[in-house]
């Protein structure tokens, strides 16, 4: 009996793999996300590109150039969950890659499970926190389980949401040792990642890695004519505690990462593995690079695009060669953000100060217990928002509501202070800007109070070590997508695009459900 229901189960399986064969869907999905990529600097600068990177994806494919994220204060992890989910943090889970934990009064990373361990790290993270399907859980249904589905980038939020719950590997370089690394929730670590730890460690080579000029000085334009003078130069020596985070924020990391992906396309045999659908999601940056002298992150901006072009005309290269673009689905986005904003020279005279979220705490603290009690109403705090101690506020036989109201009119009188909003106004979605807000926050995990600063001001999270600031820049540049694959006509769309239709638009071509919680309809042409 048992050899026989074994015979109808394999029989099953083949008839499945049978019927999933269909010459017009794709055989290997590329997902690249790139963190902060700017529409105009790919327009700048397209000349320049060569004609196997992103001219490849322009001439041959989808170019939309605004693509619209509608939410307020964006991250890497936030942005790559709406990207791969098609919805927004109060459905995905994702509001940023940390989240305030009131059980220690800490922010603790998003994907923190502490049920799992690490290979090659001490993190702990798992994608138990993301509560929606994405693009690859959706492949990997599709594929009854067969489908080959990675993730690498230098970020593990990232890597772990690309690869979703359902992947094969998420894979990121840690903090601690320059290794590469993944979550034993997964349940494959391939053994080019292993060697690579061993014999080609990242840690061990990084000391012998300096970032200059990729090209001569007087080609770069748009830069002030002392920055060509001195070109700039940055290492990662071994005495540096930080190495590992300024290279994974430096344009150099684009290389590694593209090693590894074209590894794992050689490797692993990824869309050469019969008739499933396998995928390979890449994390990329071309963020400003915050470690400079003065600032000035121009030169370092270009060069960083022209490098990130050399390794997608490398990874495409190698998509061409292993799998062929007529069976290949690449669709490439930014993360709809862009963070520069450094403080301005007082030369310039430009409205500015310096705002202490402890002081805030502590005066706010002192003002409710004058009017209601002495007590401690403030539970804690993390960026820009408040948390409120509801036990305290209830023994004192007071409405939560009452004391947001008067926290928030406390706040907003505070230098620095734009606006103060309670999650009971942000919920209520009244306004274009309160839903754009309500977008970015996980009702489970936001605070009471949201502080809104005012433009120039450069704010202190200074309640805990160690110690975090932002400067407040309004305003953002359009960022781009791209989608090239067999039966997608080339085209170029300036109207901005919902962020929230790449997911269900990636699904459409390859003939798959779109995530369990797809906000958007898919894109047509």
């Amino acid at each position: 009996m048992n050899r026989l229901l074994t015979s109808v189960l394999c029989s099953l399986v083949g008839f499945s793999a049978v019927v999933s064969a269909d010459p017009s869907r794709p055989r290997l999905v590329v997902g690249i996300v790139v963190d902060q990529l700017r529409t105009d600097y790919i327009d700048f600068l397209r000349s320049r590109f060569g004609k196997e990177g992103f001219n490849l994806l322009i001439d041959n494919g989808l170019y939309l150039k605004n693509v619209d994220f509608e939410v307020k204060d964006l991250d890497l992890a936030s942005s790559t969950a709406i990207l791969y989910t098609g919805n927004f943090a109060p459905a995905s889970g994702i509001p940023a890659a940390k989240v305030y934990d009131p059980a220690s009064k800490h922010p603790l990373p998003v994907l923190h499970d502490a049920e799992t361990l690490g290979n090659f790290t001490n993190e702990t993270y798992s994608p138990k926190a993301l509560r929606l399907s994405t693009v690859s859980d959706e492949l990997a249904i599709d594929g009854a389980g067969l489908a080959a589905i990675y993730s690498v980038a230098p970020d593990p939020m990232q890597a772990i949401i690309m690869a979703g719950h359902a992947g094969s590997g998420a894979f990121w370089i840690a903090d601690e040792n320059g290794k590469w690394a993944a979550s034993t929730y997964y349940r494959e670590m391939p053994a080019d990642i292993s060697q690579r730890n061993y014999r080609h460690s990242l840690a061990e080579r990084l000391d012998t890695m300096v970032w200059t000029p990729s090209t001569p000085l007087e080609s770069y334009d748009g830069v002030p004519a002392q920055k060509k003078y001195f070109p700039f130069r940055h290492a990662f020596p071994k005495k540096s505690d930080d190495r590992i985070t300024r290279f994974k924020e430096s344009a150099l990391v684009n290389t590694e990462v593209t090693d590894v992906a074209i590894d794992y396309l050689k490797n692993l045999q990824l869309g050469r593995r019969g008739d499933v659908i396998d995928m390979l999601n890449i994390g990329y940056t071309a963020a400003p690079f915050r470690h400079t002298d003065d600032g000035d992150v121009r030169l370092e901006l270009q060069d960083t695009y022209l490098r990130l072009d050399k390794q997608l005309q490398r990874l495409l290269k190698a998509v061409g060669e292993y799998v062929g673009f007529d069976n290949a689905l690449i669709f490439l986005s930014s993360t709809g953000y862009y963070d520069d904003a450094v403080a301005d020279d007082a030369k310039y005279r430009i409205p500015a100060g310096n705002f202490s979220m402890r002081r805030a705490v502590s005066l706010l603290n002192s003002y409710l217990s004058a009017m209601h009690g002495n007590d401690q109403y403030v539970d804690g705090s993390f960026r820009n928002q408040i948390y409120l101690d509801h036990t305290t506020i209830e023994r004192h036989g007071l409405k939560v509501a009452d004391v947001r109201r008067d926290a928030r009119d406390f706040l907003v009188r505070m230098s620095g202070v734009a606006d103060v909003k309670s999650i009971t106004d942000i919920a209520g979605e009244t306004t274009p800007e309160l839903r754009r807000i309500y977008k970015s926050l996980d009702p489970k995990t936001c605070g009471d109070l949201r502080l809104e600063f005012a433009p120039g001001w450069t704010v202190n999270d200074d309640v805990r070590l160690p110690l975090v600031k932002w400067q407040v820049r309004e305003g953002k540049p359009s960022t781009p997508a791209f989608l090239m694959a067999p039966g997608v006509p080339p085209q170029t769309v300036t109207i901005p695009v919902n962020a929230t239709a790449i997911a269900p638009t990636v699904c459409s071509v390859m003939r798959i459900r779109s995530p369990n919680g797809a906000y958007s309809t898919p894109l047509s042409w």
